[in-house]
Order: C-alpha cells, then sequence, then structure tokens
C-alpha cells in the first residue's frame, strides 16, 4: 500500500529532476537537451535553470535577456516541452534589490514576462547567499526580513497568474543557517505562515550539503513551513573544490522521505557528462518505496579507523545480489547505473573545453598528533568561513582564490609528473590543459562557443614521443596501439584492434570508488587508504631486513612485502583506468574527467614509489587528526586523504603540477633508486661517456670495452 501512495503522489506532485544552480561555466544547449532527454527516459519530470554565472540570473537580474539569449532559452524551453520536462527558470535577486521600491517591482515582474514570452510556464524567486539587512526604506516599509521577501514573491506570483510552479528558495535554507534553530526561527515561522500556499519551499537538509537527512527533521521543517519542501541536494555538487568529483550513488537519504517531500532537485558537479551516475541514482531512489541504505555499509567513510579494513579486499557489496524493483540499495544502484553509463564513452563526440569552476587553494597543513597505530587520515579545518555558501554551491567565486605559487611553479617546469607504476615510461594520450581553452565567454553563448572550442581541439594535435625503453612492464601489460594522425578521436575499427583498451564496467566503478561522495570514499578508493596506512605504519619491520635473508623473512615480513604488492597492483589498474580513458570517443567526456583522474593517478604513483623506498627505511608512525567539517573545508577528497598520509610537515610541493599544456603520449615515472639499477646506470654513463668523445677518438667505442664500468665510476 506504501509503494502504490508513493507512486500516485510522485505522478501527480512531486517534483524530481536536475537544478543546475552551481558556480562555474554553465551547461551548453546541446547538453541540456541531452540531459531533457535522459530525463524523461528516467521517468524525472523537472529542470530549474540557476546557474550562477548566468549573470543575467543573479548579479545582472535587472537587464533582460538580448536577441541571441532569447534565442538560446526559447530553445532550450521549447526542448523541454517536447520531452514533457516542466522547466523552472529561477532569478535570484536578493543581492541589491530595494524590496520597498515600486520601480524595482515593475523591472522585476518585466524580467519574468520576457522569460514568460519565451514559453516558460514555471519560475522561481531565489534568496540565498545575501546578507540580511535591508535598506532604510525598506524597514519603513517591512517589519522583518523574512516580510519583505515574502510580500514581493507573492506579489510576483499573483502578477505571473498563480502558475502551477512556483518555488521560493530562503536565506535561511537549512538546519545550520536556521536562527537560532529550525523550530524557533523567526525567519522561517514568517515564510511558513505568510507565503502564499502555492508556493513550493527549497530546503538542502541538516546543512548546505548534508550527509544525511532523516524523516523527522523533514518533519521539522515541514511543521514551521506549514508545506512539504522541495529539497535543493548539493550531495553530488563540486563547485567548491577543483579536485573533487563525486560520482558516488544516491546516498544518505531513506525512501521513506518519499511521502514527507513535495520534490527533490539534485544539484550536481559543474562536468555535464560526469554526472550520470548522480542523476540516474536520485531516478532509481524516487521509484523506491523500501532502502536498504545504512550509511556505514554501502562504502567505507574515511573517518573510519584504518586499522579496522577487511584484508580480503572485498565489501559485501561485492556480492551480485538482486533485489526487488522497489528497494533502494546505493551500491546495487551505482552498478546499475554504470552499465547504462558505459556506452556514453563510445558515443563520438567533440570535446567542449574545460569547465570554468572557482580557483581554491591548496590541500592544506596538516596537523600531526602521536597515536600509535590508530593513524586516521582527516582533513584540517581551514580559514574558510561557512558563510558565502548556497544551496548552488560551497564557495562563491572570486579570482583571489586561485594559487599564484602555484601557476608560477608549473609555467616554469616542462615535466610530466610520476604517472606510471614503477616503470621508466608508459605511453599514454594526455590531453589539452584548462589553460588551453578561452573561458571568456558569455553565459548564454552555447552553440557559436561550442563549435570555435572544438575546432580549437582539433588543430591540435597529439604529439607521439618514441620510448626507448623496450622492457617496460607497462608495455608488456598493454600492446602498441597505432599511430593517429589526430589525437581527438579514435575510430571504432582502431579500438576494436586493441582489446585491452576498451573501458570496463569495472574500470568506471574503480572511477566512482576513487570519487565518491563528499563525506566518504568507495570501497576501492578506500582499500587505497588502509593498504598505504598499514605499510606505511609497519615498515619498521623490512626496514632492517636485507635481501640477503629475504628467503628466511618472518611471516609479518612477507605479510608486508604482500601488501606492497597489492597496493603496487591497485597503482597498475588506476594506471589501466587512465590509459583506457584517453582513447574514448567522446572526447566531450574525456575532457571533462582527465584533470581528475590525472591527479588522482600522479597521487598514487608517487605513494606507489613511496612504498617502495620504505622497505629501505623505517616507517612514520604519525597519527592524525579526525573532524565534522562541511566538506569545502578540506581540499581534493582521497587525493588529498592519500597526501595527508605522507609522514611530512607540509605536502603540498610535491603536487604543483597540473595537467600537461602541450598534448603527449609519453608519461615518465620518478621512484626510487634500486639495486637493479645499478647496471642500466653504468651503461647509460658509459653511452654519454663515448658520445662526448666519439668527435676526437673514432674507435672511442672500443677503448672501454675492457672496462665498462670505468666512465660510471669516474
Amino acid at each position: 500500500m506504501l509503494s502504490d501512495n508513493v507512486t500516485d503522489s510522485k505522478d501527480s506532485a512531486f517534483i524530481c529532476g536536475v537544478v543546475e544552480g552551481f558556480y562555474g561555466r554553465p551547461w551548453t544547449l546541446d547538453q541540456r537537451k541531452d540531459l531533457f532527454v535522459k530525463l524523461q527516459q528516467w521517468g524525472m519530470n523537472s529542470y530549474l535553470y540557476a546557474p550562477k554565472d548566468d549573470y543575467k540570473h543573479r548579479a545582472y537580474w535587472r537587464e533582460l535577456y538580448s536577441v541571441e539569449e532569447a534565442e538560446h532559452l526559447t530553445n532550450l524551453i521549447s526542448a523541454s516541452k517536447e520531452c514533457n520536462i516542466t522547466f523552472f527558470y529561477a532569478l535570484s535577486p536578493g543581492l541589491d534589490i530595494t524590496y520597498s521600491s515600486p520601480k524595482e517591482m515593475v523591472i522585476l515582474k518585466r524580467k519574468l514576462d520576457q522569460v514568460a514570452q519565451f514559453g516558460c510556464t514555471a519560475f522561481a524567486l531565489l534568496f540565498d547567499d545575501i546578507e540580511a539587512e535591508m535598506t532604510e526604506s525598506d524597514k519603513e516599509a517591512f517589519q522583518s526580513f523574512a516580510q519583505a521577501q515574502v510580500s514581493v514573491t507573492n506579489e510576483i506570483y499573483e502578477h505571473l497568474n498563480q502558475p502551477k510552479g512556483f518555488m521560493f528558495c530562503p536565506t535561511q535554507y537549512c538546519g545550520s543557517r536556521a536562527v537560532p534553530d529550525v523550530p524557533n526561527s523567526e525567519y522561517l515561522n514568517t515564510v511558513g505562515s505568510k507565503l502564499a500556499p502555492g508556493i513550493d519551499v527549497m530546503w538542502t537538509g541538516p546543512k548546505v550539503i548534508s550527509r544525511f537527512i532523516s524523516p523527522a527533521s523533514i518533519d521539522e521543517i515541514a511543521e514551521v513551513l506549514r508545506r512539504k519542501p522541495v529539497i535543493w541536494d548539493n550531495l553530488h555538487a563540486n563547485d567548491y573544490d577543483q579536485k573533487r568529483l563525486f560520482l558516488g550513488p544516491y546516498s544518505g537519504r531513506p525512501s521513506t522521505l518519499l511521502t514527507k517531500l513535495k520534490g527533490v532537485l539534485t544539484n550536481p558537479n559543474c562536468e555535464y557528462g560526469a554526472n550520470f551516475v548522480a542523476i540516474h541514482t536520485v531516478a532509481q531512489w524516487s521509484k523506491c518505496s523500501v532502502d536498504t541504505d545504512s550509511q556505514s555499509n554501502d562504502a567505507i567513510s574515511a573517518d573510519i579507523k584504518l586499522e579496522q579494513e577487511s584484508r580480503s579486499g572485498r565489501g559485501d557489496d561485492d556480492e551480485d545480489v538482486s533485489l526487488p524493483m522497489h528497494v533502494y540499495q546505493p551500491r546495487l544502484a551505482l552498478k546499475k547505473s554504470l552499465q547504462l553509463w558505459l556506452p556514453e564513452f563510445k558515443r563520438t563526440k567533440s570535446m567542449w573545453g574545460p569547465i570554468s569552476k572557482p580557483h581554491v587553494s591548496n590541500v592544506p597543513p596538516v596537523t600531526f598528533s602521536s597515536s600509535g597505530q590508530s593513524a586516521v587520515p582527516c582533513s584540517s579545518i581551514s580559514s574558510l568561513e561557512e558563510g558565502g555558501a548556497s544551496p548552488g554551491s560551497a564557495l562563491m567565486p572570486t579570482a583571489e582564490h586561485s594559487s599564484e605559487e602555484a601557476s608560477d611553479l608549473a609555467s616554469e617546469t616542462t615535466l610530466t609528473p610520476c604517472l606510471a607504476d614503477g616503470t621508466e615510461s608508459a605511453e599514454s594520450a594526455s590531453m589539452v590543459s584548462l589553460d588551453r581553452v578561452a573561458e571568456g565567454m558569455e553565459p548564454m553563448e552555447t552553440v557559436e562557443s561550442a563549435s570555435s572550442a572544438s575546432s580549437q581541439a582539433k588543430q591540435l594535435d597529439v604529439e607521439d614521443v618514441e620510448d626507448d625503453n623496450k622492457e617496460s612492464p607497462l608495455k608488456e601489460e598493454m600492446p602498441h596501439v597505432p599511430e593517429q594522425e589526430e589525437g581527438d578521436v579514435v575510430m571504432e575499427c582502431e579500438r576494436k584492434e586493441v582489446e585491452d583498451y576498451q573501458l570496463t564496467v569495472d574500470d568506471l566503478l574503480l572511477l566512482c570508488d576513487v570519487f565518491y561522495l563528499p563525506f566518504e570514499h568507495g570501497p576501492q578508493g578506500m582499500q587505497l587508504l588502509q593498504e598505504f596506512n598499514w605499510l606505511k605504519l609497519n615498515a619498521h619491520l623490512v626496514a632492517s631486513v636485507s635481501s640477503k635473508v629475504a628467503s628466511n623473512a618472518t611471516p609479518e615480513v612477507k605479510e608486508w612485502h604482500q601488501r606492497a604488492e597489492k597496493f603496487d597492483s591497485m597503482s597498475r589498474a588506476l594506471n589501466k583506468l587512465f590509459t583506457r580513458l584517453t582513447y574514448i570517443n567522446n572526447r566531450e567526456l574525456l575532457y571533462e574527467l582527465y584533470p581528475y583522474v590525472w591527479d588522482m593517478r600522479g597521487v598514487v604513483a608517487l605513494l606507489n614509489s613511496y612504498v617502495k623506498w620504505l622497505s629501505f627505511h623505517q616507517g612514520s608512525k604519525q597519527g592524525f587528526l579526525n573532524g565534522e567539517q562541511e566538506p569545502w573545508v578540506f581540499r581534493g577528497g582521497l587525493a588529498a586523504d592519500l597526501q595527508r598520509l605522507l609522514p611530512l610537515e607540509s605536502v603540498n610541493d610535491l603536487f604543483l603540477y597540473k595537467t600537461p599544456e602541450t598534448p603527449t603520449r609519453q608519461v615518465y615515472t620518478i621512484r626510487p633508486y634500486l639495486a637493479s639499477d645499478e647496471q642500466s646506470v653504468y651503461e647509460l654513463c658509459r653511452r654519454l661517456h663515448v658520445a662526448r668523445l666519439s668527435a676526437l677518438i673514432p674507435d672511442a667505442e672500443k677503448t672501454f670495452h675492457s672496462y665498462p664500468n670505468l666512465p660510471g665510476d669516474m
């Protein structure tokens, strides 16, 4: 009976879809049209247009759209209607509106009337991320800040003839921002009692980015608002951190919420192509009436002590378990989404430049404390205040957030960072860096800009560099791929010749696990943390063991080496994922994912080299503090947590590199010097010395025939 009731509610009134409400470059017209098709296929029904970087949505909300911009919006609204998707146009006038000014109301009505002429029938007024201050004239006209907003919203609602779809985002849009709390907030109680009953109110949950939204918390806010809220869900929003991407399944929201909510709109990653799992799992969740989402089972949280890991490397979710259609389990929902996401990588699509996201600072300093064997990776609290966060983002974007030191260092070096796992060189395709595509484009310019960016990309060929190291272990693993005259698209027939370069669902599962959710890593991501932490803390077991007695090693020493091999295999799996990803036909998707995978692969490769070095040196036993913070107070996700496990005062300097500016198929590796390298170094010294002498001594090669190691000793 519960399932029937939920279904009836959703079919008639439940709002389920996507809000494009992040900071950064808005999605293109083609991407939004593609989104509408997917929303229809997956049984979703709503899209809220609220990109923060469409300046006429927020900063310059008074300005009417130009003819060209109007054409874009008209096409967009028409496309949504063709897919039976309700298009909500949102306006954010709260930065500088004078609520009591009749002139301001005329301007506001004129702006929304213009959008209505484009065919829009659903609207939203957003008052998030603004100061709760009023002008003197507003103070004379209204008793409170809430009454001013409610008065304007009700008047606009009536002016638009009480549209069926109309939403309001309050300034206190989550539990942590309610003053003093949700039940006693004068602001929220005023909204609940004065706002027209036909207007829906948006809510992000207990926090801006809520790890868990409980039925009790929804009951609490619904009672205050006197209506069911619409959740603006920031679980997958990533605009507050350039190093993080969230590819994990929708979780932390019991399906019992469905009967308590008016709707759910997910505000996902800035990168459109990276949102397949985020949106598809929301669609699966919205159709369920029972869930098995236990917060600690589907993925292990990063704040769980690392010594409690499963040594088998397999979680309960690895089993192939079938559940009824009306039961939601995040891990199974993820795997179902990946089956449908895989074909997207095979679609032939041209690149559409990098995503412009707010620049953020580097990984914050790490605070150490001695805690024996229970070292736990955690995130240091930065100086960033919670203020400035919004339902659409956790940070207001400003150019000042960029790191000049990082840019200067990166611009002075051409070294490609360590990426392969223990090999001297590996062939893979790297793409154009983010700086190679212009970012100064108008928010509504989508079609022309896309074609321009695509043509620019096609002018940049991938540079093939010959590899002299024929004995590279990686090359034994992966066969040579035929050279491409153009690095932009690999034809299907060519890709079939190399079976090992086919992307698989297992590859995508690894990708999602290392870029999971704001408050937790996926099982394979957590396994990387667990294994590296264990190897570091137990390095003293092998530090004093020479290679001569390795055959008689103790069980503890053997276990250390076995787990070092396991970490090496995980690093190689990430390396293979990276290489396969660079050969996909969907270059648009590649350009969105590439910078993140590049960073992750580089960090893990460096740690893998550190593990090899640990066998000769004492491991660190330093521990790390733990805390409960909003996810924007630490940077980088799993990559940052892995970096923090290095026993250094600050590891930032090791990671001040960026995606290659010159496309290349050559990747260089920095690793520890090993005893097995001795003859190779001698040979290198001999060849260099002979090359210097060859101009003066014709038979220089024969000179060192009897003493080949002499140049090296010299």
